[in-house]
């Protein structure tokens, strides 16, 4: 059976920093594309950030330069550091991971498995 579990969400102040893990279990992930996207109560999944299997990776503009996405394929996991946080990114935060391909992938639709979600909450 697979499962992705996030941890490391939490509340903090802005600006500050979190650092959201993904473990994944049941399946190996390390030569697969996986991602982290976030939703708000009320609005749509929305993508973050995703990595191919060999490290290349691509953001949403609103998180970039201040998101770092990273895996250790030994550890069958991913990792999310979030710095200079803003109250706009409140949000529960859920891991994905393909069982297929090679690059990295921006839309929900085409991930084949998805974490329970960690929530994320920034004070101002």
């Amino acid at each position: 059976q697979v499962q992705l579990v996030e941890s490391g969400g939490g509340l903090v102040q802005a600006g500050g920093s979190l650092r959201l893990s993904c473990a994944a279990s049941g399946r190996t992930f390390s030569r697969y594309p996986m991602g982290w996207f976030r939703q708000a109560p009320g609005k749509e999944r929305e993508f973050v950030a995703a990595i191919s299997w060999h490290g290349s990776n691509t953001y949403a503009d609103s998180v970039k330069g201040r998101f770092t996405i990273s895996r250790d394929n030994a550890k069958n996991t991913i990792y999310l550091q979030m710095n200079s946080l803003k109250p706009e990114d409140t949000s529960v935060y859920y891991c994905a991971a393909k069982d297929s391909g090679y690059y990295y992938v921006t839309d929900p639709n085409e991930y084949d498995y998805w974490g329970q979600g960690t929530q994320v909450t920034v004070s101002s």
